[in-house]
Order: C-alpha cells, then structure tokens, then sequence
C-alpha cells in the first residue's frame, strides 16, 4: 500500500533541507564577498563615517601625549640621548601615527574592499552544492515500511542539524560585520599608541592583527 511507502516523503524532506543549506551557502558567501562599506547598502558603514571625527579628535590627543611618553621614557640624559637619528626616528614615530589616526577609516575601506575583491576572485561564485543523486533517490523510493521508518527519522535528524548549522553560520558571518563595525573607529585610538615607546606602541599592533 502506498500509505507504507515512505520514500517520497523522505525524498521531498531531504529536498527541501538541501535547499535551505544551498540558500544559506550562497547567502554567506555573497556576504563573505562583500566590503563591510557596501552591508546594507552602505549605512551602517555610514553610521562609522559619522562618528569617526570624535575619535580622530581622542586619537589626535593622545598621540600627543604618547609622544611624551616615549620621549620621557627614552630620553634619560637628554644631551646625550637626543641625537639627531633619535630626534629623526621619534618625529617619523609621530607623524606615522597621526597619518594612520587620521586615515584610519580611509585604510580600512580600501582594505575591506581588497578583501571583498579577493573573496569573489577565489570563490569565482562557485560552491559545492548539495543534491540527491537519482541513483540514490530510486533506492529511497524502493525502501520497505521498516527501513523507510528508520530513513525517515534520521532525515528529519538531519534536516534538525543542517537547519541549526545554517543559522549559525549566517550568524557568524553577520555577527563578523558587527564586530567590524565596532572596532573600526576605535582604530584612530588605538594607532595614536604609535607615537609611544615599544610597549605602548604594542596596542597599536594587537589592534591592527
């Protein structure tokens, strides 16, 4: 009786789970492909753009004051210490880290849409899809009420797993862009530690890996 043929229940289920986790991949690669400047069409980026003068503004600040840090923590004798290579080197110190504070957000753009570019260049829009072989969907077809029962509660296992594993992984590509977000205008405060001695020039570098 065809009530105990479960094969093309199994079959439409397999289908129909196969199909959300080849929509969840195509859905994370076009994200992983796209610049953090374009998310959303551009607004929350926007949103950076906006605030990014106050911490330019902290970050301005404080390069002055990590200056003096490193020159007082490098210069115990200064007629013996200042030479003109150590006066040289502290100035280039400086002016790199008020560049990198006020570019901050210009340099992560053209890094995020390299990045972007990259992504889509390696991917070239192609992706291991999933699918149910015709060979395989005619041994479904052709189980038993036993053995079709067993399919049956392993596809819906599995249908749970791919489901639960699609949704984190739009979650972790989406909660990535967040994060972005975040630290992106905090990189004017953290390359401001620049114009510091070694250790405190170590945030600098923290921050940027």
């Amino acid at each position: 009786m065809d009530i105990f043929k479960l094969g093309d229940k199994i079959l439409a289920l397999l289908e129909m789970v196969f199909g959300f986790w080849n929509n969840q991949v195509n859905l994370v690669f076009a994200l992983l492909g796209q610049s953090p400047v374009n998310f959303k069409g551009g607004g929350p980026w926007a949103l950076v753009e906006s605030v990014e003068p106050i911490f330019v503004a902290v970050g301005s600040s404080l390069v002055v004051l990590f200056f003096v840090i490193g020159f007082c923590s490098e210069s115990v004798d200064v007629r013996e210490e200042m030479r003109f290579e150590v006066i040289l080197r502290m100035l280039i110190r400086l002016g790199l880290a008020e560049w990198l504070v006020a570019n901050n957000v210009t340099i992560m753009k053209a890094f995020f849409n390299t990045a972007g570019n990259l992504v889509n260049a390696l991917s070239a829009g192609s992706y291991t899809t999933l699918a149910i072989d015709s060979a395989q969907a005619d041994v479904i077809k052709n189980l038993g009420f036993g053995e079709g029962l067993i399919m049956l509660i392993l596809a819906a296992l599995l249908s749970v797993i791919v489901i639960i594993c699609g949704f984190f992984m739009i979650y972790t590509v989406y909660f990535r862009f967040l994060k972005i977000m975040v630290i992106v205008p905090i990189g004017s405060i953290a390359f401001s530690t620049l114009a510091g001695n070694r250790n405190v020039a170590n945030t600098a570098s923290s921050y940027a890996c």
